[in-house]
């Protein structure tokens, strides 16, 4: 799916475009500092007495990442979704010092 990435002083937002997407059908996930926006668009049921002439609507599942930058706080996060649009917001924090120690040379 289409999306939109931007960014505040104070979070992070992903905005993911999923017409004809139930909410139940999409999952959001934030593991290891990615983003995961996964779910299933169902295929058109022909209806009774309908042909169906052209189908260019993309159906089947779908999968999106994004790596966040570091200062995205994995414990703040939220997501909405309202008439076909998926709204995730990550708060910022503070950076994470990366792990390391001081090698002593013999």
């Amino acid at each position: 799916p289409s999306v939109d990435a931007s960014e505040t002083d104070t979070e992070y937002r992903i905005r993911a475009a999923l017409p004809d997407v139930k909410k139940e059908d999409v999952k959001v996930t934030l593991e290891d500092g990615v983003l995961c926006i996964q779910g299933e668009r169902k295929s058109h049921k022909e209806e009774k007495n309908e042909k169906v002439h052209r189908v260019e609507i993309q159906q089947g599942s779908f999968y999106r990442s994004f790596t966040m930058p570091v200062d995205a706080d994995p414990e703040k996060v939220s997501a909405k979704y309202e008439n076909g649009m998926l709204d995730v917001s990550i708060a910022k924090g503070q950076a994470k010092k990366p792990n390391g120690r001081q090698i002593t040379i013999r």
